[in-house]
Order: C-alpha cells, then sequence, then structure tokens
C-alpha cells in the first residue's frame, strides 16, 4: 500500500541542512518530499494546516535504551519508538546493553526484526564494543558491521582498557563505511559506590560522590588514543567543563571527534537533587551550575555536536526506593524536544536553527542515517516533525513509554509535537500516536 499524500500548509519550516528558516508548504507524495514552495496546489492530498508551527527534519537520538531484549518489564521496542514517535524522533539508536548484550550480528538482526515488525521509527541498533561489555576482548566488529552497524558503544561501562580502546579505534578505521566508537567516559576506579557529583551538596546530603574528574581523565585519555589511531571517537553525555574545554582543543587539533549531551544535563544540577529525587538521579551525575552553562555554551559553538536523550526506563518499584538503591536514568524520548525549546531556544541561548541541527541534522550524520535528518527537498525521504511551538504543557503520566521515571515530572514545557511523518506515513497525527 503506498504512502498517503500531504499538503502540509504554511509551517516555518527549519531545514538546518540547507541553512533554511521561512514559512513554506510541503507537499508529501509516495513516501518522499514531492515539491517545497508558497501556495502548493494540494492536487488530492489531504491538507494538514500548520500555520504558525514548525516544520523540521524528524529528531534522531544518538542514544536511547529500549531494553529489549531482557527487561520489557520497563520498556519494548514497541512502546519506546511509539514515545520516540511522540517526541518527534523519526530514528533512534538503540544501546546495546541489553539481555543478551548486542555485541554479535544475531542480536543485532532480532532487534532490527522487532523493530520493523512494531516499531513507530527507525531503530539503528548499536553494537558493543567488547564481549558482554566486559571490557576485556573486542566484539565481532566486522561481523556487526557487516550486519548495518556503524556505531559501537558499550554504554553504561566506561572502556577502561586503555589498550582495547585503542585496538576498536584502529580496528573501526578498516571499513569502507564510517564506524564511530562511542565511550561512556567514566573512570571505574572513581566513581565506585558514587551517588551523585562530588561536591559541597553531596556532602550535605550525605551520599557518597562521583567527582567530574572521572570523566575528565577519560576524556582525555580517549581524545589521546584517538589522535594516535585517527579512528572515529564519540563521548557520550558530556556532564564537565573541563571534558568539554578538552574536546574543543581536541576540534581544533583535528581529531575526529564528535560530543553529545543531554537535556537533563543542559537544565539540573547537582542542587536540585536536595530532595533525593530518584528521578534526578543519572550517570554521569547532575553537575554544577558552572558545568551546565559551560555545556550550554559549547552547544552553542558546535564543541558539543549533538543533544541525545539516554532515554533510561525503570520500573516503578526500581526507582521508588531510598536514593542510593535506586538505579540511574531518566526516560526523555517525550521530552527532550520541549525541553530544549524551552530552556535554550525560548531565552535565547540558542537559535532555532542550531537546535534543530543538534537534535535531528547532525545525530543523523553521526549515526549514519541517511535517510534523516534532512534537507528537506524534493526526493528525499518525508521523515518530518511538526511542532506547535505555544503549546504549553505539564509533564505528567500517562506516558507512552511503559517507564514513568522522568527528570522533568511535574515541569511545565512548551512546545509539543503535532506530526511526526515516517516515510510519508503519520506516526503521529494531531498528537495522537497512531503507528
Amino acid at each position: 500500500m503506498s504512502a498517503p499524500a500531504w499538503l502540509l500548509r504554511g509551517a516555518r519550516v527549519v531545514d538546518p541542512a540547507q541553512g533554511r528558516d521561512e514559512p513554506l508548504d510541503v507537499l508529501v507524495r509516495g513516501g518522499v518530499v514531492a515539491e517545497v514552495g508558497v501556495g502548493l496546489d494540494a492536487a488530492g492530498a489531504t491538507v494538514l494546516d500548520v500555520a504558525g508551527a514548525l516544520l523540521a527534519p524528524g529528531l534522531v537520538d544518538l542514544h536511547a535504551h529500549l531494553r529489549e531484549p531482557g527487561e520489557e518489564h520497563k520498556e519494548t521496542i514497541a512502546t519506546g519508538t511509539r514515545a520516540a514517535a511522540a517526541g518527534g524522533y523519526t530514528a533512534v539508536a538503540a544501546m546495546a546493553n541489553t539481555s543478551p548484550v548486542s555485541d554479535r550480528a544475531a542480536v543485532v538482526r532480532a532487534v532490527r526484526e522487532l523493530a520493523e515488525a512494531t516499531g513507530a521509527c527507525d531503530v539503528f541498533p548499536v553494537g558493543a564494543i567488547t564481549k558482554g561489555q566486559q571490557g576485556e576482548t573486542l566484539a565481532e566488529i566486522g561481523e556487526l558491521v557487516e550486519a548495518g552497524v556503524r556505531l559501537l558503544s558499550d554504554d553504561g561501562r566506561c572502556v577502561a582498557s586503555a589498550r582495547v580502546l585503542r585496538n576498536a579505534l584502529t580496528y573501526a578505521r578498516a571499513f569502507a563505511e564510517p564506524v564511530v566508537i562511542a565511550d561512556h567516559a567514566e573512570d571505574p576506579d572513581l566513581v565506585e559506590g558514587g551517588q551523585m557529583h562530588e561536591g559541597v551538596h553531596s556532602v550535605a546530603l550525605g551520599l557518597a560522590g562521583r567527582p567530574a574528574e572521572a570523566e575528565e581523565v577519560i576524556v582525555a585519555r580517549d581524545l589521546a588514543i584517538a589522535r594516535m589511531t585517527g579512528g572515529r571517537l564519540h563521548l557520550c553525555h558530556l556532564s564537565s567543563a573541563r571534558a568539554v574545554e578538552l574536546v574543543r582543543r581536541a576540534k581544533q587539533e583535528g581529531i575526529r571527534v564528535s560530543a553529545e549531551v543531554t537535556p537533563h544535563h543542559l537544565t539540573f544540577t547537582d542542587e536540585d537533587l536536595r530532595d533525593y529525587d530518584t528521578n534526578l538521579k543519572v550517570n554521569p551525575p547532575l553537575r554544577t551550575a558552572e558545568d551546565r552553562e559551560a555545556l550550554r555554551d559549547a552547544l552553542v559553538d558546535g564543541t558539543i555536536d549533538a543533544v541525545a536523550t539516554d532515554h533510561a526506563p525503570h520500573a516503578v518499584e526500581e526507582k521508588e526506593v531510598e536514593f542510593d538503591r535506586a538505579p540511574p536514568g531518566t526516560i526523555g524520548l517525550e521530552t527532550a524536544l520541549a525541553v530544549v525549546l524551552t530552556e535554550l531556544v525560548a531565552p535565547g541561548r540558542i537559535d532555532l536553527l542550531r537546535a534543530i541541527d543538534a537534535l535531528s541534522t547532525t545525530p543523523a550524520r553521526i549515526l549514519g542515517a541517511s535517510e534523516h535528518g534532512g534537507p528537506i527537498a524534493p526526493g528525499r525521504p518525508a521523515n518530518l516533525v511538526v511542532v506547535d511551538p505555544e503549546a504549553s504543557w505539564v509533564v505528567e503520566p500517562p506516558f507512552v513509554s511503559k517507564a514513568r521515571n522522568a527528570a522533568f515530572l511535574g515541569r511545565r514545557l512548551r512546545g509539543r509535537v503535532v506530526h511526526t511523518l515516517l516515510r510519508g506515513r503519520p506516526t503521529v497525527l494531531d498528537g495522537k500516536v497512531v503507528a
């Protein structure tokens, strides 16, 4: 069955791939963008009046935990991708820390088949760097790449061995298609037993700390090895001002590195943990106001390339316990875009074109998701999101995700997804998930 035809009329088209930000109509036929212009004829298409709304390339998340296989009580590919669609995403990278771990092609194929059968967005399985994410022996990287993997990560665990990371970055250079090694940069010896950022607030709350230096020493090491090998390095969820400065200098040197930041690290600080809210317990931990400002500045100037959710769903009973017993993580697919619009775009900290670039165009490039991230141009797949920038809403259950451990619970945000199209088919229509 062919995809329906749609005329999205009168939106403010924000397309970072073409540097475009202007009111236009977009005609979609056969799953692709057919025309872009002013006063287009509907010619049998269903008209969606989106005047006053933003129309952008569908969002792309470099970092989501969909939990399937193995932890379906927390999330499934079906529920996680529906949450992604509700948040405006048309593609997500599914991290490898499933059970079994995505360290071989059979698991990758299983994830992809599940996504094709039940997914509401495209799913790009991430392969593990090491077998079982144990940090000791490289996974069958060649087999994973042959299965279509372009991003490898032991996320949740730092690759503690410099030798293993060197081998991974060296091996990644051997393939015709770009292969990226993504590291969770926290020295495991320095964060063992830590519950939050180490500083005055951890002392006041009586909680063991995870120092920023744990991130900084690994970022410095990883950048040195990337310089040595010439491999493509990606740094997950940066949280430290000094780590940001290391990345800035590395980019000036020409080291092949990219980096991401989460919406919660762009918004909250360690002071927000004063009520022991387990929804704000994340790894790496929320840091100081100075760190947060450095992250925001780095996103504006491109030192940090992308905004990634680190969507990490947990069952209610796992989070509603004492702070030191709760697992780290927050859901984020349904709120990321609104958080960026509310916390950064509305106050004038970042312009809208750069914000969409960090949420869509650049992560698509890093992931190798060539059908996503724009440009919004004739012949391109119609992977699009339409957002009402003035819609005000409070983050509260029920969520589309199975989980409800949201860092932004109770917070009022501005900007809500109206429509999401995946290859011209609506996954969200008039604000409701229909996939």
